[in-house]
């Protein structure tokens, strides 16, 4: 290397060194300025900023992609089927297997690729919010799953939503780019930080299925978090906002609207579109939605229970997993047939196309018989010339219901909100189309005859079962932005107030109910009525190891805690052979910075002679550590040596601020802080000194207990601290991955 190296500068001319160092002056003021545009950039818009709209941006493109594939693909369903017309056993065939291929396309890529992908997302991500640390839920491969899966089930037809898999996506897109974010500053490499940024993730993933960016930060507020943290607020109606306006603007360019417009704009009649006396039947339609809705969330976890049951169907299920799938959408496809049992219901109907027609300005039962109005459009296939439309619209009701409730379980991602949406609107319209039955002249107020809209029925239907399976009141902000309306703004008010009235007495929402099927570490809400009990924290629940390896601490005052992975780290390197070779021969001084105990079999040939003799020692040395004549004899007796010695802790990063709790801390007050700060675990003190740790899976069972008077059941599954024997080994409990200290 000296010698090549005393070659080139021979060989170089003056002037040649000359323009080399102008180029290399050049590139560090380039270097340099841009370094500096970087600090100037960032120190005027912000790192959320740049972060934000690249989130928004992504988020959009995504969506309208998978939105445009989606629908080629039901474009090409309905073309197949349409050639086929003349020959229904080939357009059975036709209607039966293209749904079949998608579907279980999507479940096998999904389970080869990544199975976290499966389902919604959302009840995971509220977990992931609580501090507790789900592996592979935000990766990229979950990710690609993720959006390759669902565009293959929007585009079998099946009755699968996007927006549950899509606030899914948006935190994935969110944790990538905080990682790549954190290569350039190191603020996205804190998790409080990363947290926040997965709320505002919510939001952009609603804003982008629904084009709706308030009714997206509000529904992500009440689904996701029990504490907002109010800082949150701008990064999510910025970022929302921005992928809104994209996601529109891409429709526009690719000439599927004239403007940017709402995705199912009404056209209502804005003066008086309703009268006072209408009120009760929207007071009917929330009642009934949050039965519904309550029965809804009941029958989807009574299907994945029973599929859950260790039988011999679902153990020869479980063995073929593709067959479920495929079993379900032979079913769903067979029932929804045109020509079959699917005229009498609107099989013929897409999702979209079903919204669409359901929030029309007709009144269909006095169209009904007759010769179809021109504009009427896709709403045709709901006037049947033998059967009357409330007969359609109670079969569409009754077969989409456990149509819905069946296919959201299956093996791929798909969201459960559409098809509930779709399922209220057809239930608003039934009351609707009921009532302008009752009322065919309108109903006279003040001399002035007011007619019935079934359409603004549907669209109160929709807000009302959507909050009564979610357990949300946004979802009516969502409809205004959906229509581009408000004019029904108070009668959607109420049905939807009602219906989650209704909806939380009877079950929880259909996210918790999930999370209650999949046993997740997610700390239940405190009811009403219990809060009253303010039981404390004893050490009768506080979680201990009495078996330990290390010695006794006298004082046990907390002074930190060490995660797991860095006490892993310390101890493979004590125990490493590389260590051995530096405590052997660390008394053999370097030979110079061309040769060190890391690297000591690639010595430079041109060392000098007054090194020689070191190296040659050093590599004797090293020889003898790392091939001894007794090898496993010298390694074992060397490791019970090195792990007699005192721990460095200065050489481990230590957390000097655990979060702690005194020992009489009430159990609402823990709960409250668990909630608020998303712990895992927290420390139990008595005037500083460490008595145990209360773990999320405890607070859990504590508060599901239904009257929390008798804690001898939670005592008898914990471990008391025995004497003041400290372990360093703390298990995490099987249902808590975030336990790591």
């Amino acid at each position: 290397g000296n010698i090549a190296r005393r070659e080139a500068t021979r060989l170089l001319t003056e002037r040649q060194w000359k323009r080399h160092a102008g180029n290399l002056l050049e590139c560090v003021c380039i270097a340099d300025c841009l370094a500096r545009i970087q600090r100037y950039i960032v120190t005027k818009l912000g790192e959320d900023w740049i972060f934000l709209v690249l989130l928004g941006l992504t988020m959009a493109l995504v969506s309208w992609s998978m939105d445009y594939a989606s629908a080629k693909s039901l474009q090409a369903y309905k073309w197949m089927y349409g050639e086929l017309k003349g020959n229904v056993a080939l357009q059975y065939l036709a209607w039966v297997s293209y749904p079949i291929i998608l579907v279980v396309f999507a479940s096998l890529f999904c389970h080869l690729v990544s199975p976290q992908a499966i389902g919604s997302g959302i009840p995971e991500l509220k977990t992931i919010l609580r501090g507790v640390v789900l592996k592979e839920y935000l990766t990229l491969k979950a990710f690609v799953a993720k959006v390759i899966g669902l565009t293959a089930g929007l585009g079998s037809g099946m009755p699968i939503g996007k927006e549950g898999p899509f606030v899914h996506i948006a935190s994935i897109c969110a944790a990538v780019l905080s990682r790549i974010m954190s290569i350039f500053t190191g603020v996205y490499e804190n998790s409080a930080h990363v947290q926040d940024l997965l709320v505002c993730a919510c939001a952009v993933g609603v804003a982008t299925c629904f084009a709706a960016p308030v009714g997206g930060v509000l529904f992500s507020i009440e689904v996701t978090s029990t504490y907002f943290a109010v800082r949150n607020y701008w990064r999510g109606y910025f970022a929302a906002t921005f992928s809104a306006f994209i996601f529109r603007v891409l429709s526009v360019w690719n000439k599927d609207s004239v403007t940017i417009t709402a995705l199912f704009r009404t056209n209502f009649r804005m003066d008086f579109p309703f009268d006072l006396q209408e009120l009760p039947a929207f007071a009917i339609i929330g009642i009934s939605c949050g039965f519904l809705g309550a029965f809804f969330v009941y029958l989807n976890r009574q299907v994945v229970l029973i599929m859950r049951r260790p039988t011999a169907l679902t153990r020869f299920l479980t063995k073929h997993r593709l067959i479920y799938p495929g079993a379900v959408t032979l079913i769903i496809a067979s029932f929804t047939f045109p020509p079959g049992f699917g005229q009498f219901m609107a099989g013929e109907l897409m999702p979209r196309e079903c919204i669409n027609s359901l929030f029309d300005n007709f009144t269909w039962t006095k169209i009904w018989g007759s010769p179809a109005p021109p504009g009427l459009g896709r709403s045709a296939a709901w006037l049947h010339p033998q059967v009357s439309v409330f007969v359609i619209l109670l079969l569409f009701f009754v077969m989409k219901f456990w149509m819905s409730a069946v296919s959201t379980t299956m093996p791929v991602p798909s969201g459960a909100f559409m098809p509930v949406f779709i399922l209220g609107a057809a239930f608003g319209r039934l009351v609707g189309e009921i009532m302008a039955t009752l009322f065919p002249n309108g109903i006279l107020f003040d001399g002035i005859v007011y007619q019935i809209l079934p359409g603004g029925y549907a669209v109160i239907g929709a807000a009302a079962m959507t909050g009564a399976v979610t357990h949300t009141v946004s979802t009516a902000v969502i409809c205004f932005e959906l229509t581009g309306q408000i004019s029904h703004i108070l009668p959607m008010m109420v049905a939807v107030i009602l219906a989650n009235m209704v909806a939380q007495c009877l079950q929880p929402s259909l996210y918790d109910s999930i999370i209650q099927v999949k046993k997740l570490p997610y700390l239940p809400e405190l009811s009403f009525g219990h809060i009253r009990y303010h039981y404390q924290i004893s050490r009768d629940w506080c979680i201990f190891r009495r078996d330990s390896a290390c010695e006794y601490m006298i004082s046990m005052i907390l002074l930190g805690s060490i995660e797991r992975c860095e006490l892993q780290a310390a101890l493979d390197w004590c125990l490493s052979a590389e260590r051995r070779v530096y405590v052997r021969c660390e008394g053999v001084s370097s030979p110079g910075s061309q040769v060190n105990w890391e690297s000591f079999a690639f010595v430079d040939e041109e060392v000098g002679e007054e090194n020689g003799d070191k190296v040659r020692e050093l590599q004797k040395c090293a020889h003898t550590l790392l091939f001894p004549e007794k090898p496993l004899e010298n390694i074992k007796a060397w490791e019970e040596e090195e792990l007699d010695k005192p721990i460095d802790i200065d050489q481990i990063r230590v957390d000097p601020s655990p979060f702690q709790l005194v020992e009489r801390t009430s159990l609402h007050k823990t709960h409250t802080l668990f909630s608020l700060l998303g712990l895992s675990h927290a420390y139990v003190t008595s005037i500083g000194k460490l008595v145990g740790v209360v773990a999320l899976k405890e607070v859990k069972i504590v508060c599901v207990y239904k009257y929390f008077c008798i804690l001898p059941i939670i005592c008898s599954s914990v471990r008391v601290i025995n004497s003041a024997r400290l372990s360093f080994s703390l298990p995490a409990p099987e249902s808590n991955r975030g336990f790591d200290s």
